[in-house]
């Protein structure tokens, strides 16, 4: 998997409420109409900067708080490719593959606000065009791998009728 686009640059601690407020996610399980208030609390017009294949860049513990699958289907639905990270919350990091949502873990410091990159999931590393260098990412075990190629959980579970580890 090979992913390009440019970075959108978050702190840390970034929670489940700053991805989608509360507001938006007991009102309507629309993802296309969630997908329109990702960030904004941290960033009000971050839906109309991000372009398709873009990625979200946190800090440490992006993610943190709620366990609803609402976070990192919002950004899927933006059109996000992935997000990157210096680490995640657990359980945001398995809702997040579990929907089909990529999660790099990597030193996100080497990456600036707009920077345009190539994240290669399968070469394990970050080519920063605009800086000129090579990040390296922490490797996702080849069964993540495996259900973020078949869409997340639901859809490997559907082509496999449950796990497929070969």
């Amino acid at each position: 998997m090979q992913f390009n686009g440019k970075a959108h640059k978050f702190g840390n601690d970034v929670n489940t409420d700053y991805i989608i407020s509360g507001k938006y996610k007991f009102k309507t399980l629309d993802m296309k109409e969630l997908a329109k208030h990702v960030m904004e609390d941290l960033d009000p017009d971050f839906y109309q900067k991000v372009a398709s294949g873009d990625f979200i860049v946190g800090g440490s513990n992006f993610g943190c708080g709620s366990s609803r699958e609402q976070a990192p289907l919002a950004i899927k639905y933006a059109d996000v490719s992935a997000v990157l990270a210096k680490s995640f919350a657990r359980i945001f990091y398995r809702n997040a593959i579990n929907t089909g949502l990529p999660v790099v873990e990597c030193d996100t410091d080497q990456i600036g606000q707009g920077d345009e990159i190539i994240v290669d999931l399968a070469a394990g590393v970050i080519n920063n065009k605009t800086k000129g260098n090579v990040i390296p990412i922490k490797p996702l075990p080849a069964v993540m791998i495996k259900i973020l190629n078949d869409g997340g959980l639901a859809a490997h579970f559907r082509k496999f009728g449950g796990f497929n580890f070969d």
